[in-house]
């Protein structure tokens, strides 16, 4: 059975790249793990995880942190913004499937757009927190 987390990442990942609005946002599928090199903007990445213990004195879980990372050239932040909020509506206090898990919860917690300290490039930041028990 995968780690919680990892059947976390899994399943954002899938429900992101599944999503028309965002794919027709980015352009293409351009949500990543890990960038290649010279991709074109706009893009998403998953950033940092945490995770804690959220057990209770009967049933396991786990609480996680996940951060999601916009990426755009784009003049201003609107579009940064859009993506972000797109995020928000494809994840937030939705039913997604985990492998070897249960979801309790998936609710977002902030969202932040700055320029980025280069200069051209407008960063968004979503943090999303989540709740997980392991399938009996």
């Amino acid at each position: 059975m995968p780690s919680a987390s990892w059947a976390l990442q899994q399943s954002v990942f899938a429900t992101l790249a599944a999503d028309t609005q965002i794919t027709t946002m980015l352009g293409a599928s351009r949500i990543f793990d890990d960038v290649p090199q010279k991709s074109s903007f706009p893009y998403v990445t998953l950033g940092q995880s945490s995770v804690r213990d959220w057990s209770t004195s009967t049933e396991r879980g786990d609480e996680h942190i996940l951060t999601l990372h916009v990426w755009s050239r784009a003049d201003g932040r609107k579009e940064t913004h859009e993506i972000m909020g797109a995020i928000k509506s494809a994840l937030h206090d939705r039913a997604l499937s985990l492998s070897g898990h249960r979801l309790i919860n998936l609710r977002h917690e902030f969202s932040d757009a700055r320029r980025d300290p280069e200069g051209d490039i407008y960063h968004g930041i979503v943090r999303l927190r989540a709740v997980t028990e392991p399938v009996a």
